[in-house]
């Protein structure tokens, strides 16, 4: 078998090329809505026609919730209605059949832990509605019984109403009519029976999809049946809503009026369109409302294909609960409607009121990014793929003869033996050891990819010990699910299963992977997962995970990738080191793991402008370590286009080049002297500020608050940043306005923030926030601003990798506000390990200046960690000149600062007043 399983495989491989070659993506592959038979059974519905009606007198309140039926009046099915209030201002809703024929799916491993309920008290209820309190001040949450709607309200504001468009739908599970066992017509009788409802049920009309589906030559076998839900959201007074990535598109979501929703499905799209609803990797289904007073959120816990429905509304009609409502005229709102194929309702409501306080509130559900090795956050070196280990040495010596930072080198699938993951290619990789013992004596890495899908091959152990183990994925029939990819015939692991997450998570011990090293990391591809020859180029959904159908677990398969693969990176440290693993499919919680890509780009200027959106959205979302492949994966950038998407890529959290198999080496000294000095001077920028980066990723860590923001999230009540998204703030600090356009001789940025300054990192030049500065540019030009009031900390010694430069002194950048004041942070550890947290070993200093102090205090006096480190340099921009400059240490002793003073820059820097980077002190300007 394995001769002929070889031959199809290089057959494949040649198809698979040529296929990836095309101009664009071949959208006849994947479905739209119309093709979708639960998307448009649900599309077809209209508003204001709800069958719904809630129970009030099926009441119910405990401790943690409260509960309610619904019943469906065409159909006499009920559902259960579980309100809970969560700790933090947050609202959970969750919706299941009442007694569902079997149990339906309900999403697993996602939350970190059970939220904390907080108890909910009835304030008022008559026939038609019931009033609940959610305990902040005039927060409410009223049910309407007749149709069926939820509202929560602030006072006299309505905040957020659910099922106000009567789009809420709930197929039931159900006996096919055509069985012999169905003795009810159309099923669900025992559900209507059970409740006592002697209506008059309405025969529910059978239509095309139901039970089967078909998608060109792909069968979908549905033996549960029609099994989709939906509800619609009103945000009254909110013109724009953000979020529900991976989508190649702006920032603020579009109205889908008139075209497809939005699609939430793991798909393996290459070289993707731009401005398109389409689906593409990974999958967050968590939308984000935003207006000038209020932040709110709303995470759509449901790992089954889901499409999202945005429209824009003038006119709320308030219902009779909502007398006390003052206004019901006409306001702006955004309606949003989810639809998704199967499982229950189960929606969190994060009611802010800040940006900040979403961020919080969805991370207290899902965990925070993980804080990665410094080293991660330098520069990394792929394509698919460099060719053996001279090639790599070649590449490793390139560098330093162009005296340019690198971190790490990656390489792609054609390292292995015949694509056998965990493996080496005998010929070209024969010593891994070696090379990677090479890298760790320059103090750099290493990345191989490790994709989950494994070749069928009885030579292979990896196969035959998922195999013995029975931890396949199964087909509809029991058999172990074979697809082709890269190896040819593929069994796909069942990584839901928490034995085959374990037993993958072994695999990575020295001893089992051959050939790896301590400075060896992880990449996951192709972990939609990707299945050539099927659907969609995806797995079957009628294929088996354990009792459950891929349909309902679909959008989980890349997360539970991820998970095992960083368990088994931390396992085999003995949980010491902080692992890397890269994953290009994702969902929500899929942040606690490491690091996502935007996919398969293309050489092209909309591409570069599109990574900015792209990497914005998942910051909203709670996944920070976000870039997208420098240069473009598909096709040959030029010269320009690749300088320019150095810059960009320089100031985006995940820095890593990597193209096509198919397209010319591009190494960043391939391009010419002069562009190879651009490129060498934006790395070296992105190693110089090193210490923010790695400091916001710590803050990302701790609190959940993004590392890549929009604009509006630091400046909620401006208007004019709503939309903007080809600028961006890293932190609060640094405002990025890339040059992405070709041939452009200059930019416009927007500086907010009025009565702010914002001096250029380059120039130090000040310039008057809440205005457009028109900034003429050049090649050497990716303009760059810190904002006054704010100090951030850099290495301005540049070495031949991160870890070269670990105890190498500080820069600290004082920028005044037009107060004269500033403050920041700095943050050290090893870099590496989990000590910071177990052991406290970690220095976590406040910085502040004012009235010409600038003093360093500790913010974790319970933590115990040294660093050789030193502070080398002060510079304080937006400064006047000092007499003198004298320096307190904390044993009370005093000495002179040397320092010159710029007037024409107003710049005044303080040299080598060598104190350690842990130290209390205090400079004092006369």
């Amino acid at each position: 078998m394995a001769p002929s399983i070889d031959r199809m495989g290089r057959v494949l491989m040649v198809l698979l090329v040529l296929w990836f070659s095309v101009e664009a993506v071949d959208r006849g592959n994947f479905k739209t809505c119309e093709q979708s038979a639960f998307c448009k059974r649900q599309r077809e519905l209209k508003p204001g026609q709800s069958p719904y009606r809630a129970l009030l007198d099926t009441l119910e309140l405990s401790d943690s919730r409260i509960t309610l039926q619904l019943i469906n009046d065409n159909n006499k099915v009920r559902l259960l209605l579980e309100l809970y209030r969560l700790q933090g201002n947050m609202t959970r809703v969750k919706i299941n059949e009442l007694k569902p024929l079997r149990p339906r799916y309900e999403v697993r491993d996602v939350l970190v832990a059970d939220p904390t309920t907080k108890p909910m008290m009835v304030v008022s209820q008559d026939k038609n509605s019931v009033v609940l309190s959610l305990g902040a001040d005039q927060q409410r949450l009223i049910v309407s019984a007749q149709p069926f709607r939820l509202d929560i309200v602030d006072g006299p504001e309505v905040l957020l109403s659910l099922n106000s468009r009567g789009l809420l739908a709930f197929e039931h599970l159900r006996l096919r009519k055509d069985t012999k066992q169905d003795t009810e017509g159309a099923g669900g009788s025992e559900n209507a029976e059970d409740a006592g409802d002697k209506g008059e049920k309405i025969e529910e009309e059978e239509k095309p999809g139901m039970w089967e589906e078909t998608f060109k030559t792909h069968s979908d076998s549905k033996p549960n049946g029609p099994t989709s839900i939906s509800l619609d959201f009103s945000f009254p007074a909110v013109e724009h809503v953000y979020g529900i990535p991976e989508h190649a598109d702006t920032l603020k979501l579009k109205n889908t009026d008139g075209s497809d929703p939005y699609r939430l499905y793991n798909l393996d799209v290459f070289q993707y369109e731009l401005h398109n609803p389409m689906a593409l990797y990974g999958s967050v289904p968590v939308l984000i409302s935003h207006n000038a007073q209020r932040t709110m959120g709303v995470f759509w816990l449901n790992a089954a294909e889901t499409w999202v429905d945005i429209s824009s509304s003038t006119v709320t009609v308030f219902g009779e609960m909502l007398d006390f409502v003052q206004s019901s005229g006409e306001v702006p709102q955004t309606d949003v409607r989810w639809i998704s194929e199967s499982g229950i309702i189960d929606v969190f409501i994060m009611l802010g009121p800040t940006p900040s306080d979403v961020f919080t509130q969805y991370a207290s559900l899902t965990g925070t990014q993980a804080f990665p090795p410094l080293s991660t956050l330098g520069y990394h070196q792929c394509r698919w793929n460099y060719n053996d280990q001279e090639d790599v040495k070649a590449v490793d010596q390139g560098f330093d003869e162009h005296d340019i930072p690198l971190d790490f080198i990656w390489l792609d699938i054609e390292h292995t033996d015949g694509k056998r993951y965990f493996t080496w290619d005998p010929q070209k990789f024969p010593q891994p050891k070696e090379m990677l013992q090479g890298l760790m004596e320059k103090r750099r890495k290493m990345v191989t990819i490790v994709d989950p899908h494994i070749k069928v091959d009885s030579g292979y152990r990896i196969h035959n010990e998922i195999r013995s183990k029975n931890l396949y994925v199964k087909s509809k029939d029991g058999a172990d699910y074979e697809g082709w990819c890269w190896p040819g015939s593929a069994g796909y692991p069942d990584f839901t299963n928490p034995e085959m997450r374990a037993w993958w998570a072994s695999q990575f011990a020295y001893d089992q992977y051959k050939g790896s090293m301590e400075n060896l990391y992880t990449w996951n591809d192709m972990n939609e997962p990707s299945v050539f020859n099927g659907p969609e180029v995806t797995m079957h959904k009628d294929a088996l995970l354990g009792s459950w159908e891929n349909r309902e677990v679909h959008n989980l398969y890349g997360l539970y990738v991820h998970m095992a693969t960083a368990e088994g990176l931390i396992q085999r440290s003995g949980g010491t080191e902080r692992p890397f693993v890269l994953s290009r499919a994702f969902f929500a919680g899929s942040q606690r793991y490491g690091a996502i890509w935007t996919g398969d780009n293309a050489a092209e200027w909309g591409h570069l402008k599109m990574s900015i959106p792209m990497c914005l959205s998942l910051g909203l979302v709670g996944i920070s370590f976000c870039g997208a492949d420098v240069g473009g994966f598909f096709k040959h950038p030029s010269a320009e286009l690749l300088v320019r998407w150095y810059q960009a890529g320089a100031y985006q959290p995940f820095f890593r080049s990597h193209a096509h198999l198919d397209t010319p080496r591009r190494e960043p000294w391939l391009f010419g002297p002069e562009n190879t000095a651009l490129i060498r001077e934006v790395i070296q920028q992105r190693y110089r500020l090193l210490p923010y980066w790695y400091q916001l990723f710590y803050n990302a860590y701790r609190t959940g608050q993004p590392v890549m923001r929009a604009l509006w999230v630091e400046y909620p009540e401006d208007p004019a940043t709503f939309a903007i998204e080809n600028e961006y703030l890293i932190g609060k600090d640094l405002l990025v306005h890339p040059v992405t356009d070709e041939g452009a001789k200059s930019i416009t940025a927007y500086l907010p923030g009025k009565g702010e300054v914002w001096y250029d990192v380059h120039t130090l030049q000040k310039h008057e926030g809440a205005q457009n500065l028109h900034i003429p540019v050049t090649m050497s030009s990716i303009p760059v601003f810190q904002r006054g009031g704010s100090i951030i900390s850099r290495k301005d010694r540049i070495r031949r990798s991160s870890s070269c430069m670990d105890n190498d002194p500080y820069t600290l950048y004082v920028a005044l506000s037009a107060q004269a004041t500033a403050e920041g942070e700095l943050y050290v550890d090893d870099f590496h390990t989990f000590n910071f947290e177990k052991e406290k070993q970690f220095i976590h200093r406040q910085l502040l200046f004012s009235d010409n102090v600038l003093s360093s205090s500790n913010l974790a006096p319970d933590s115990k960690f040294t660093t050789a480190a030193w502070i080398e340099k002060v510079i304080i921009i937006g400064a006047t000149r000092p007499s003198s400059v004298s320096l307190k240490t904390a044993d009370g002793a005093e000495s002179a600062v040397e320092f010159d003073f710029d007037s024409e820059a107003s710049v005044l820097t303080l040299h080598k007043p060598g104190i350690n980077a842990g130290a209390d002190w205090t400079v004092m300007l006369q």
